[in-house]
């Protein structure tokens, strides 16, 4: 490829990017409205649409991520309380529906008791291993902290259950910026070594906004939109 095909073939990569972003935010600016919450798989709804998974341990800042994607400040409940989320939440996506956000149940557990702890687990996995809608999950990580056990646990679900997944390194303005790039290199060399791991990582911050533009076209992409 010659240097003026390969400058028009950015260009042109450039140009399909920014429409994306363009979709994406005119689709999170409409309707997003919350659907039903799953204790058991029985109570899931109907396979109609295409669904994204939003996964992380407790307080990693999930609900406060889906709150930004959608520009609203409540449309996910965000607590002090870590482990609140024990159901499978989800919320409809477009006019008519293009697709699902699903909220699922804090890993990690806070300090709910064993029996709470199994069935949300049993819950999870049978959704992952079961739900043929859903086209992506987004593993969302602290980025003051990096990849703990737990989210390697939940990264080898994935794997094993062959559900394609995007990490997503959360509340990235609450860590310096030499300390973010280091954060992101480990987790990036980690995430080389699962084959379910989407190979970009996503730094975003749902308080200063970073990152949300790209997450939410990268969403729209995995859905198929």
């Amino acid at each position: 490829m010659t240097p003026e095909e390969e400058a028009l073939r950015e260009e042109r990569e450039a140009r399909e990017r920014a429409e994306l972003a363009r979709q994406a935010a005119k689709l999170f600016s409409g309707r997003v409205d919350f659907l039903l919450s799953a204790p058991q798989l029985k109570f899931l709804p109907e396979p109609t649409v295409p669904e994204i998974a939003f996964s992380g341990r407790s307080n990693v800042g999930k609900s406060s991520l889906l709150n930004a994607l959608v520009g609203r400040k409540a449309i996910a409940r965000a607590s002090v309380t870590p482990g609140r989320t024990q159901e499978l939440n989800f919320f409809e996506v477009g006019e008519p529906t293009r697709f699902r956000l699903v909220d699922m149940p804090g890993y990690g557990f806070a300090k709910a008791p064993p029996k709470v702890v199994d069935r949300w687990k049993a819950l999870v996995r049978t959704y992952l291993k079961g739900r043929q809608v859903l086209n992506r999950t987004l593993v969302l990580v602290d980025s003051r902290h990096g990849l703990k056990d737990v989210d390697r646990e939940m990264m080898r679900m994935l794997d094993e259950t062959a559900v394609g997944y995007r990490i997503v390194l959360t509340k990235a303005d609450k860590i310096k910026a030499s300390a973010l790039d280091e954060v992101a290199a480990k987790v990036a060399d980690e995430a080389r070594k699962h084959p379910a791991a989407f190979p970009v990582l996503h730094l975003t911050s749902a308080e200063k906004g970073l990152g949300i533009p790209e997450l939410r076209a990268a969403i729209l992409a995995d859905a198929g939109i």
